[in-house]
């Protein structure tokens, strides 16, 4: 299969004869690739930090600096240290070379002559293995991408969790304490204080004339409990005594049906009118009844 050339990324040849960089260049020229040439290895890492080089060709018999220490310099810096390099030498050469290539990190070894071939079979496999490499970066970048827009959408988030939490606690006092109202009873303000607290105690018996007529409001809805009957009334004014002890019994009235419906908010307004009955209840016993 045919892939397209990566314009991005040349080949690079390093080598001190002219003939050996022509020669190079006429083999790898049907790869349709850039070829950049370097005539030392202080040449060539310069070469390699000005741009970027799918595969590097050094040849190894070169004055100055050689194939391996220029290798091994390519190999040493973090710009260059993952490019692959083939190295080039001649025929009669210490057979120790090869090995002594692959320690300073070259991929490869070819004798000269070598096949124009599989020079350009072995520098195309490189050429691919690059383009694969960029393919999978640019794809890792864009599901990074992806990934965060997905935790950080743009301009909308969650509402507050507090702000159902504070308002219906008091909407529901306050409609309990109408509801208390319309059972004959003092309506008691929502206690700030602990249960007993002289506040929450003296409010009932701060109310000298309130009837007590009415039965309280049971709550709507499928499964509420059948009303209650209303409790005769008193044909003279009842004693602040008589008065408490019947507010007690319509607190415990409505407790019991605010415990049989649903709802943490109900649940806990009937703990408070529990609070409210264990005061009116040391208030009587205060009065000595």
């Amino acid at each position: 299969m045919t892939t397209a050339p990566d314009t991005s990324a040349g080949i690079l040849i390093v080598d001190d004869m002219e003939e050996n960089l022509v020669a190079l260049e006429a083999v790898l020229g049907s790869l349709s690739q850039k070829v950049v040439r370097a005539r030392s290895g202080e040449e060539a890492l310069k070469a390699m930090l000005r741009e970027e080089f799918a595969v590097v060709l050094i040849d190894v018999l070169m004055p100055g600096m050689n194939g391996f220490e220029t290798a091994a310099n390519i190999k040493g810096l973090d710009q260059t240290k993952d490019v692959p390099i083939i190295l080039l030498t001649g025929a009669s050469v210490d057979p120790n070379y090869a090995y002594r290539g692959y320690t300073v990190g070259a991929a490869d070894f070819l004798i000269k002559p070598f096949d124009p071939w599989l020079l350009r079979t072995k520098v195309n496999v490189f050429l691919d293995l690059h383009r694969k490499n960029r393919q999978l970066a640019a794809q890792a970048e864009q599901l990074k991408r992806l990934l965060t827009s997905d935790d950080h959408p743009g301009g909308e988030g969650p509402l507050p969790a507090t702000t159902t939490a504070t308002t219906t606690p008091t909407d529901t006092t306050s409609t309990a304490a109408a509801t208390t109202a319309g059972t004959g009873a003092a309506a008691p303000a929502p206690p700030a204080s602990p249960a007993g607290s002289p506040v929450v105690a003296s409010s009932p018996a701060g109310s000298p004339s309130v009837p007590a007529a009415h039965p309280p409001i049971p709550p709507e809805g499928p499964g509420a409990p059948p009303p209650h009957e209303p409790s005769p009334q008193p044909a003279a004014p009842a004693s602040d005594t008589s008065r408490l002890a019947e507010i007690a019994g319509q607190l415990a009235e409505v407790e019991l049906l605010l415990r049989e419906a649903k709802g943490s908010d109900k649940k806990r307004l009937a703990d408070r009118i529990a609070e409210l009955e264990q005061a009116v209840g040391r208030l009587m016993v205060n009065r000595g009844t």
